[in-house]
């Protein structure tokens, strides 16, 4: 009995212990061409693709496909929907069967300006349905969650030469919410710094390094991925003629 005892005193214990927070640390990669089409001065459509990498480039990810359309009130305030299907790789060593997940999302996105300082705020709302894969298989059941996001991005110009690198930082915070997210509202968190650049012929690139923290289902468990992040962008204008005089501040990411 007294052992009964112990047990009961010590169990409190024993969960909190193995609740305890768990990380595992990744090296990735994330590549993604992001396109814009403006085919009137408030009409336009937007695609990307995307390849993340885990190992640094030896392991499948995901690959992401998004297509949308949008209205520009006018250069400064955007409003886009669309959809998206992502390709999820196995986490679990062995298994080879991809997860599918179908996504409807809307965006707004609203650009500005201190002095010469270009400032992005974007909120985002996704609809997502996630396929359940069970030992490698396939169940025919999808989980269904809404996500919440908002990006902050700022790009401080170094030259009045457009094709002078920027300097750019962005931070993004995304929560969930379903009846299968239990645990885990807070959903991610990223970071990233690095450079931007104009490439000319409506085409930039920004490269650098990027941050993500994900928190998973149990609610303790984290995956914090340090990320190479190389995202080429191309916008197309109706108006022929128009020179940017540096890279737009692009919004398009996974």
């Amino acid at each position: 009995m007294k052992y009964f005892f112990f047990f009961l005193l010590l169990f409190p214990f024993l969960v909190a212990a193995q609740q305890q927070k768990e990380v595992k640390s990744q090296l990735q990669t994330w590549v993604s061409l992001n396109s814009t089409f403006r085919v009137s001065d408030h009409w336009g459509f937007v695609g990307d693709l995307h390849i993340r990498r885990n190992n640094f480039v030896a392991d499948n990810s995901f690959y992401f496909l998004r297509g949308g359309v949008g209205y520009w009130l006018n250069e400064q305030l955007s409003f886009i929907t669309g959809y998206a299907h992502l390709w999820l790789a196995p986490s679990t060593p062995g298994y080879k069967t991809f997860a599918d997940e179908n996504r409807w999302y809307e965006q707004i996105a609203y650009s500005s300006k201190v002095g010469k300082v270009s400032l992005l705020n974007r909120f985002r709302s996704e609809q997502r349905w996630r396929e359940i894969l069970r030992n490698d298989m396939s169940t025919g059941d999808y989980s269904f969650s809404n996500r919440f996001r908002y990006l902050i991005s700022i790009g401080i110009p170094l030259s009045a030469n457009p094709f002078i690198p920027q300097i750019t930082v962005a931070n993004e915070v995304a929560v969930q919410f379903g009846k299968q997210v239990v645990n885990n509202t807070f959903d991610q968190f990223r970071a990233f710094a690095g450079i931007r650049q104009s490439m000319g012929r409506g085409w930039s690139y920004d490269f650098g390094y990027m941050f993500v923290s994900q928190q998973k289902a149990s609610g303790y468990q984290y995956d914090y991925n340090h990320t190479i992040r190389l995202f080429f962008y191309y916008t197309w204008m109706r108006k022929h003629g128009k020179q940017e005089k540096e890279p737009a501040l692009q919004y398009e990411d996974e």
